[in-house]
């Protein structure tokens, strides 16, 4: 009975192995959220920290809640030192997002991302902008 019961457990053991290996290229096709930063009501810019932890990417998006902003310019720093700069120039009302934002060189970690921005816009509700990498 015990061999019994431990074939069963080995068994099932390899069957969660076997699902989440099946599962792993489905997640890596998923958005992950960097982070977010409420704005002002003002020219200004945020930084966010990212690094390893949060793994390598090769895209971004950015997506607006609670209020509008007008986003001028990214700046992607990456864990190598080398620098990125993204020309948005949109504005973005609450709600709406980004079109998808590659990042040159492949996959890549990225120890910053800060954000130019204003609310020249008059918006009565402070934006929040939510970043999320793929």
């Amino acid at each position: 009975i015990t061999i019994l019961l431990f074939s069963f457990t080995l068994l099932g053991i390899f069957s969660s192995l076997s699902a989440n290996a099946h599962q792993a290229p489905h997640l890596k096709n998923r958005w992950q959220k960097l982070g977010s930063k409420t704005v002002n009501y003002k020219i200004d810019r945020d930084v966010l920290k990212v690094g390893p932890r949060d793994g390598s990417f090769r895209q971004l998006k950015l997506q607006v809640t609670g209020g509008s902003v007008n986003v001028h310019k990214v700046i992607v720093r990456y864990a190598n030192g080398s620098k990125e700069v993204i020309n948005v120039r949109n504005s973005f009302a609450k709600g709406t997002g980004s079109r998808i934002l590659d990042l040159n060189g492949g996959k890549r970690v990225i120890k910053d991302i800060t954000m130019f921005y204003d609310t020249k816009n008059r918006s009565r509700k402070r934006a929040t902008v939510h970043i999320f990498g793929k």
